[in-house]
């Protein structure tokens, strides 16, 4: 009997091994035809801004922008408005008006600089970098401190939902395998990729209704794969705790250079990714991709509430994570319900990458990187292994991370998300929707 057991594992392991080399052949399809375009497409990172003389747009003023990528030479167009596309994020610019170029008689003039029209900036983690030249009595008009903090807390739901597509996936994961998965970011940036793959205007470009559906179903199926070739025979072999996570991080290293060699260290943009914003209340504005995003991750969630509540899986998958040897006495099929756990963490990581690639803007190669730890602080902070702490966790965690830039610069805003989760877990170290375990 067992070496028939062990045979049809034999072949489950080979069919799995096919399919993702199959898929992966598929991903090198695509990818070749459409390299070419991948190499011309721009980075979205943009440092724009006005220059203006008492309140009047000035017209053929050169501003030269000095930073990563070299020295870049603009001009403002009839509106006073000028722009210029940068590489990198997280770095600081230095930009400097001509004044050789102002109008008879003018001169940026201040006070409180012995260089005024030179001007440093930090671009911080949302790409856009405004710097501005008001010469004169030009009016500014001032956005209130209270207006400020109703369009980070928009901000915050909207990237607090976004980031609990993922972590609910991650926190499935862990509760019904013991699994920390450290290559659940590389899963997320899976998506991303693939949503690119099949709807970017350089590949299949085939319509977003079809595409991105698409892509979430593959990414289902990279998820189930994985836990075919990967961390079923693992399991299997009772490896331990700390094995298993130092494989998924050697995983996640792996896949993320993978998809270096595929989109290369540049950006890639998702059709659609510079959609115009108009105002909402107040000082908000978002996009119709923005409120389309929301509204998605509601409904995504929702349904998955639904599920997990409600159908005979869902069912299951709460028992396994509450106590996997007592379900599996009962009678349930632990292995079946882990590949089914493997296939909605996979979409829904899926889906957060496509969402993900709309709010950054755009794919790079080691987005997923970005989003691993603050993922694993929703985690931690709702409570390991509960979907719904999970969910409640990341919507303090995308409040926090996006309220925090009022206060402190933008480019610490993650960290203030892991300094909150230190401070909670201090006083209550199970997370908030966890439960005490008596240890001995």
């Amino acid at each position: 009997m067992r070496p028939t057991i062990e045979a049809g594992s034999r072949l489950s392991r080979i069919r799995a091994i096919s399919a993702l080399i199959a898929l992966f052949i598929v991903f090198c399809g695509i990818f070749v035809t459409s390299a070419p375009a991948l190499a011309a497409e721009d980075d979205p990172y943009r440092i724009s801004g006005n220059v203006q003389l008492d309140g009047e747009p000035l017209e053929g003023i050169v501003l030269t922008v000095d930073g990563p990528g070299g020295l870049q030479e603009v001009e403002t167009d009839e509106n006073g408005q000028w722009s210029a596309q940068v590489p990198e994020r997280g770095e600081v610019y230095t930009v400097t008006l001509d004044e050789n170029t102002l109008p008879e008689g003018i001169a940026v003039v201040d006070e409180e600089s012995d260089t005024p029209n030179v001007k440093e900036a930090e671009m911080g983690q949302g790409g856009r970098l405004s710097v501005n030249f008001f010469i004169g009595e030009g009016e500014r008009n001032v956005t209130s401190f209270f207006d400020q903090l109703v369009q980070r807390l928009v901000q915050g739901v909207s990237f607090g939902l976004m980031l609990a597509l993922g972590a609910v996936g991650l926190t499935l994961v862990y509760g019904t395998t013991g699994i920390s998965n450290f290559a659940h970011g590389e899963m997320v940036t899976f998506g991303a990729i693939a949503g690119f793959l099949i709807v970017g205007p350089a590949s299949l470009a085939l319509p977003w209704w079809l595409g991105y559906p698409l892509a979430i179903v593959l990414s289902g199926v990279f998820g189930l794969v994985l836990d075919m070739i990967i961390w079923r025979p693992l399991r299997r072999r009772r490896v331990g705790v700390v094995q298993l996570m130092i494989v998924s991080i050697g995983l996640s290293l792996a896949l993320r250079y993978i998809f270096q060699y595929m989109i290369g260290g540049g950006t890639v943009q998702l059709p659609g990714g510079n959609a115009p914003r108009f105002d909402l209340f107040g000082s908000v504005s978002m996009s119709v991709i923005d409120m389309v995003s929301i509204a998605i991750s509601i409904v995504v969630i929702v349904i998955f509430a639904l599920w997990l509540n409600r159908s005979r899986l869902g069912k299951a998958t709460r028992a396994i994570s509450d106590n996997p040897s007592l379900a599996a006495a009962s009678g349930i099929d632990v292995d079946h319900v882990v590949r089914v756990v493997w296939i909605v963490a996979g979409s829904l990581a899926g889906l957060a990458g496509i969402l993900f690639a709309y709010y950054r803007p755009g794919i790079k190669w080691d987005m997923g990187a970005q989003l691993l730890l603050l993922m694993f602080a929703a985690v931690v902070l709702g409570g390991l292994g509960t979907a719904y702490g999970a969910l409640v966790g990341a919507l303090i965690v995308g409040i926090l991370v996006e309220t925090s830039s009022l206060w402190i610069p933008a480019d610490l805003k993650y960290a203030s998300a892991l300094l909150i989760l230190i401070v909670i877990l201090l006083f209550r170290p199970q997370g908030i929707l966890g439960r005490s375990e008596r240890i001995g």
